[in-house]
């Protein structure tokens, strides 16, 4: 096996070049006025790395310079097992962007460093040849609006080589547990899709968090165990067998009373489309990468949806196969964010009634005889769901503890009961059998018809400047518009909706939104894109902290856009 190399950096004095000497560089600034970092911007070697200076703040109140540290193979010096695949590159990126983190010492240097996802990053990008680059953001040291040089010199030419060298003086044995969880995550997830799931809870799997906060695994809180009924037990390289839960397609239903875990579940699998990381807790918990949560959204804005499958008809006459809306209600709202999750790809939809619109999900027998058919536009997804199953290979898996009427309908029914799961599909059917007297009022989804988007109605420039701005988890600040994502619940960090703003600039700059294709198709080429060089590609529109996302949420946001319009 190749030895590692502990003591890969040398001192300042050993990497001076004669052409580059940043140390000195500083240092000779001390004094001058802060618009002098700007001489900085290039590359700067040393003997072991290249320091590139992406962009610089324009005063010390701005936002952070923009800084890469990167490392050739040899100077990296990682296992070449460690990166042979796209799955242990992204698994140790992670990796080191975490002891990054650690092994700061400065505060000027900032590192995104994530959660518990594993997600493609730009803060640490590993090749496909073992080179490694940091992309880091540093507070360039000013007194007032003079340049500190010799602060500026240990942040750069020390503090910043030195927080890169503990990263990559990673131990065998933690990298390849890191690696080794990768491998058994990527064949979890070639098991699940072979045995024909949409998703899969290992038993041991800790789904509770610490707070609404912080998202690290519950101290003391009770493992998941599969129910023997649903239990499957799958093979995994380093794991070995692994028994869980296994989720089939169709309809399946999470009950139980309030505070016993319905709703964990549920999280856990709409979380269960990203990978985590070794000590999460929900390491073996995987789900359809397809699927989205889908939830009410009042006052959304809604763009030419066709909703006709959940509303039929409006008091306005409004047209319902080509539903527009600056206010959407809550049933509306959520028939078109379910709309539009289908028309992107979703095969798995995931509800929660404690965040769904009631007359949405169910009309019971008595609201039935008092308020007529002819007089209620809104077909609940209790009549549709069993179309979108049989009819178009949809599965949905809900949270439902207030109506019973959903038991005629699920394949199955898992209870949560302190934590605990069980298996109650028999008794569900037997109480099924009961009729409670509600007559359907759909037999059939049809699918909506897909949509073009018209790029000339998006736009991020205001007054010929391109403005982008993430505002954390909550929203996009896109050219003129604010696009609210507080709804996108499976949106995990601020750098994601990044990630999301810059797919979307992305998107309009490479012609994937044309004004020809449909959205679906848009995304197609795009997500192509995205997964084959999604860094590199994103990087290109702005040198800034971001997570590579998902169609759904960069299809989200566009739906979300109020000035959206579309060609006929």
């Amino acid at each position: 096996m190749k030895q590692r190399n502990h003591h890969r950096y040398k001192s300042r004095e050993q990497n001076e070049n004669p052409r580059h000497n940043l140390f000195n560089e500083l240092t000779s600034l001390e004094g001058a006025g802060y618009g002098r970092y700007k001489s900085l911007q290039g590359e700067w070697r040393t003997k072991d790395a290249i320091i590139e200076i992406l962009r610089v703040q324009s005063d010390p109140f701005a936002p952070p310079s923009r800084v890469a540290i990167r490392f050739d193979p040899d100077q990296a010096d990682l296992i070449e097992e460690w990166h042979a695949t796209p799955q242990r590159r992204a698994t140790l990126a992670v990796l080191l962007a975490k002891r990054f983190r650690k092994a700061l010492r400065s505060r000027d240097i900032r590192i995104d460093s994530g959660g518990q996802e594993i997600v493609n990053r730009a803060s640490c990008e590993i090749a496909e040849d073992g080179s490694v680059v940091f992309r880091v953001g540093v507070q360039f040291p000013g007194k007032g609006r003079r340049i500190a040089g010799r602060a500026a010199a240990r942040v750069l030419a020390d503090d910043l080589p030195n927080a890169a060298d503990v990263s990559l003086n990673v131990t065998e044995e933690e990298a390849e547990q890191w690696i080794r969880h990768a491998d058994d995550v990527t064949a979890l997830r070639e098991e699940v899709a072979r045995l024909g799931l949409v998703a899969f809870v290992a038993d041991g799997s800790m789904l509770a968090r610490r707070s609404g906060v912080d998202d690290r695994p519950m101290d003391d809180g009770v493992p998941f165990h599969s129910p023997e009924e649903l239990a499957f037990t799958v093979k995994l390289p380093h794991a070995g067998e692994v028994r869980g839960m296994g989720v089939k397609p169709g309809i399946t239903l999470i009950v139980g009373g309030g505070f016993h875990g319905k709703s964990t579940l549920l999280r856990a699998l709409e979380a269960g489309v990203y990978d985590h990381i070794p000590g999460d807790g929900r390491e073996f918990v995987v789900c359809d990468p397809t699927a989205v949560k889908v939830r009410s959204e009042d006052g959304r804005s809604v763009t030419d949806v066709d909703v006709h499958a959940f509303v039929d008809h409006l008091p306005s006459g409004d047209d319902t196969k080509s539903f527009s809306t600056e206010n959407a209600s809550g049933s509306t709202s959520q028939a078109a964010t379910t709309v539009e999750s289908l028309e992107v790809g979703s095969q798995l939809l995931l509800i929660d009634e404690d965040t769904s619109a009631t007359n949405l999900m169910i009309r019971d027998a008595r609201m039935q005889d008092l308020v007529s058919k002819d007089h209620e536009p809104l077909t609940p997804l209790v009549d549709l769901i069993r179309s979108l199953s049989d009819d178009h290979g949809i599965s949905t898996i809900l949270v439902m503890g207030g109506s019973g009427d959903y038991m005629d309908v699920a394949d199955r029914v898992v209870m949560m009961d302190s934590y605990r799961a069980s298996d109650v599909t028999e008794r569900a059917k037997e109480l099924a059998a009961h009729p409670t007297g509600r007559r359907p009022e759909a037999d059939s989804f049809a699918r909506p018809r897909p949509r073009v988007v018209d790029s000339s109605s998006i736009s991020s420039q205001v007054r010929g400047k391109q403005k982008i701005r993430s505002q954390g988890t909550d929203g996009i600040r896109f050219g003129d518009n604010d696009i609210d994502m507080r709804s996108v619940e499976q949106i995990t960090d601020p750098s994601m909706t990044t990630g999301i703003a810059l797919a979307l600039e992305l998107a309009l700059k490479e012609g994937h939104l044309d004004g020809k294709t449909t959205l679906s198709e848009a995304m197609d080429s795009l997500d192509k894109v995205l997964s084959e060089r999604g860094v590199a590609e994103l990087n290109r529109i702005r040198q800034i902290d971001f997570a590579v996302p998902r169609r759904f949420e960069i299809a989200a946001a566009i739906n979300r856009l109020r000035n959206l319009k579309t060609v006929d």
